[in-house]
């Protein structure tokens, strides 16, 4: 019971100061506007120039923006909706719980190491910190040893596992074109802008890629840790896609990325519901006294 309080706390403490983080996001307009930057490559770039994001680029800001609108309406209610029937002893809502944690954690571990310095850094720091604990803490109260037996036979495992293993090497190959060719020819990536470096690209190849790509095989081959890790990143996947989503509209992007990534978006949606609507039975709140196999 005591691991059951300190996730609830956890995840009403990322309640409240995810709505601060994202209220400040869409609502703040301060700043001077546009304008142009010269980084210390020499490179010209447009800033956003408005509201906690003035000093990212014009391509980026908007983006934050529309994840923000994303994570208030949609990851804040899910969020909410996984604890409540958690707590009930759904293993429907742990799963859905531990996804929507696991879109926290990522969502502010970029906010925190891209995102330029602004008022809402400490915001940054409570948000990453209380996801990472609520996550583990959540998946660490799942018996991995019957896992498998909670879900019907009928589950798409192949389907799913092979949504998993398709998104990793699209993604993949996507970010190493925009990372080997400049390599190659001894030039900085255009994607760089005014940043550090390719922080996205960086930790998809290096983590979460491999992560979908390990859990994809797992299900495949029906092995209990993939009954846990599949489900939760798929999970994870449909909420970080519908955000993406959101960025492709807010940057207007063309054909075919319109279509494409609203495409793909749909697919890991449909697989999350079958998943969910896969399992059957009741965990009987035993977080806490989880046993791994």
């Amino acid at each position: 019971m005591k691991t059951q309080r300190i996730i609830t706390l956890l995840v009403l403490c990322i309640v409240v100061f995810s709505l601060v983080a994202t209220a400040a996001g869409i609502f703040s307009n301060e700043g001077p506007g546009p304008y142009e930057h010269t980084s210390v490559r020499g490179e010209t770039v447009l800033i956003y120039g408005n509201g906690i994001y003035q000093h990212m680029s014009a391509e980026v800001a908007p983006q934050g923006i529309a994840q923000d609108v994303i994570t208030m309406f949609l990851g804040i209610p899910l969020l909410l909706i996984g604890l409540y029937f958690s707590q009930k002893g759904s293993l429907r809502g742990r799963i859905l719980l531990a996804g929507t944690l696991g879109y926290f954690l990522v969502t502010y571990l970029f906010y925190l190491v891209m995102g330029m310095f602004n008022k809402m850094f400490l915001v940054y720091v409570i948000l990453l910190s209380t996801s990472f604990f609520a996550f583990f803490l959540t998946i660490f109260s799942f018996n991995i040893g019957n896992l498998s037996t909670r879900f019907h036979e009928k589950t798409p495992v192949r389907f799913v596992g092979g949504v998993l293993i398709f998104n990793t090497i699209s993604i993949a190959l996507l970010w190493l074109q925009v990372v080997v060719p400049p390599l190659l020819k001894g030039e900085i990536p255009k994607d760089v802008e005014h940043y550090t470096t390719l922080i996205v690209q960086g930790l998809d190849l290096s983590i979460l890629l491999p992560l979908a790509f390990l859990s994809g095989v797992l299900l495949i081959k029906k092995r209990p840790l993939g009954y846990l890790m599949a489900p939760v990143y798929i999970v994870f996947l449909s909420i970080l896609m519908t955000a993406l989503t959101a960025k492709v509209i807010a940057m207007n992007g063309g054909f075919p990325v319109l279509i494409i990534i609203p495409l793909i978006n749909s697919i890991t949606i449909w697989c999350s519901v079958l998943v969910i609507k896969n399992i059957k039975g009741q965990i009987h709140n035993d977080i806490g006294n989880s046993r791994w196999v």
